[in-house]
């Protein structure tokens, strides 16, 4: 069997088990009647705005593909957890859009700062970005490398803004230039995946206005997906020196990264 037919027959079958799974009353339907456990799936396609038949066909394994605001039409109907969501999303698209915040035995609240907080006694950057590229936490030697971000006032902490504003940013950067152009093809990737966050559109609107840089770099279309890769800093103590960065992103808090840095290997 096909890569694709085993995720139509396994979403077909998740479907069918999450809807016994959902009492009439749940929904606000009458109880009594029933031969069938759960709902019936018609029930399910009007609650979702489907139609009977299309949703039936979906239940039968048929060659169709639900698009990402139906299946998260059905996960709310059918009252899956976060979990459940993103299993749909990656049985029919290989990957989930818009995740959410998982539910139960994960950490509550800010993640990357007590991770950053345990890394606040190296000598290298370790830093936290979201999907806006707002600076969210940082240890002592990202000041050292980067810039004094807890100066900025909160609004302005924010990594790609930075780059295209800071006269910092291109004393410490040798490569300035590419390190921007890298930074938006990243963020190009990323922003694929929050298609409807507003903030995100008035993030471009404001650099594009704030940067005839990023204006034309973001018209170029330039895309890449996160990588671990090298930075050249020009370091106040230290001059020129190469660090490796990697990026870290937790299921638990899937808006955020932390990119950490170490020296390059000697064999590199």
């Amino acid at each position: 069997m096909s890569g694709d037919g085993w995720s139509r027959d396994e979403l077909a079958r998740f479907l069918r088990s999450r809807r016994a799974r959902v009492t009439p009353g749940q929904v606000g339907f009458p109880e009594g009647g029933r031969r069938t456990k759960g709902l019936r799936r018609e029930e399910v396609a009007v609650l979702a705005g489907l139609s009977p038949t299309w949703y039936t066909y979906l239940e039968q394994g048929r060659d169709i593909r639900p698009s990402i605001q139906v299946l998260d039409s059905l996960a709310r109907v059918l009252d899956l957890s976060e979990d459940e969501r993103r299993y749909m999303h990656t049985l029919v698209h290989g990957q989930v859009v818009n995740p959410q915040p998982l539910e139960g035995q994960t950490w509550s609240g800010d993640v990357m700062g007590p991770l950053v907080s345990l890394m606040s006694a190296s000598d290298y950057p370790v830093y936290a970005t979201d999907i806006h590229c707002d600076l969210t936490a940082w240890n002592d030697a990202a000041a050292e490398w980067y810039d004094d971000w807890g100066s900025y006032t909160p609004e302005h902490r924010n990594m790609l803004r930075w780059l295209l504003v800071s006269p910092r940013a291109k004393e410490r950067l040798p490569d300035w230039e590419r390190v921007t152009c890298d930074v938006i093809a990243r963020w190009r990737s990323e922003l694929a995946r929050w298609p409807h966050d507003e903030r995100l559109t008035a993030k471009i609107t404001e650099f594009s206005q704030l940067s005839p840089l990023f204006a034309g770099l973001w018209r170029r279309h330039e895309v890449q997906e996160h990588r671990s890769l090298t930075r050249r800093f020009r370091h106040p103590r230290l001059g020129l020196q190469t660090l490796r960065m990697a990026l870290m992103i937790t299921p638990d808090e899937p808006l955020v990264g932390l990119v950490i840095h170490f020296p390059m290997r000697a064999s590199e």
